[in-house]
């Protein structure tokens, strides 16, 4: 059975400042795109049997540049809509909303560009995701290029945990690699936030 391997897509100026980047397409910095380059050999090495991104342009840059190909962009893969706090660093929502944690907390709505979603939203989607990708590990290791908190949303997902449970895992850096798989039919992170 092949892995399930999670590529957070390279730095963004939003994710080196720590806004909160949801729908917002936001590009790469060169930092970016070097890291991503530097994915490709290891990359190299598999036999994929499908690799899936976000359709945002960080997301498709980020494979591209790692060498990736038959890329299938997925709207199911898109971060976690951040609705009103779309753009705003942790700290800036904590001056009006003091004590406030994402995995706690939530989004509050926003515009119609992002009206915000719900993390039980984000898991549905993810439990979407993994329902198409499960089948196609029999066949090889399947690459998913997305986004942070929406990978570890994902992984708790593989583990068959609640989505807050999400909380408990490390915010995978930009251009790392996260590994998922099996043991005796049981479902494991066989590596986290690999640079």
């Amino acid at each position: 059975m092949g892995e399930l391997i999670l590529i957070r897509h390279g730095q963004t100026e939003w994710s080196l400042s720590g806004r909160h980047a949801g729908r917002t397409d936001v590009p790469l910095t060169d930092a970016g795109e070097a890291a991503a380059k530097a994915l490709a050999p290891r990359l190299a090495r598999r036999g994929w049997a499908a690799v899936f991104s976000s359709p945002l342009s960080r997301a498709m840059r980020t494979a591209e540049l790692a060498g990736l190909t038959g890329v299938r962009p997925d709207p199911d893969l898109v971060e976690w809509d951040y609705g009103g706090y779309e753009g705003l660093t942790a700290a800036q929502i904590r001056e009006t909303r003091p004590g406030w944690e994402l995995w706690r907390d939530g989004v509050m709505p926003g515009n119609t560009e992002h009206p915000g979603e719900l993390l039980q939203q984000v898991a549905i989607r993810t439990d979407a995701v993994l329902g198409r990708i499960r089948p196609l590990l029999n066949e090889g290791d399947v690459a998913v290029v997305a986004h942070g908190h929406l990978a570890r949303v994902l992984t708790v997902r593989w583990l068959g945990l609640d989505a807050s449970a999400a909380r408990l895992l490390g915010h995978p850096h930009p251009g790392t690699l996260s590994f998922l798989a099996t043991e005796d039919g049981q479902p494991l992170i066989s590596a986290w936030n690999v640079p």
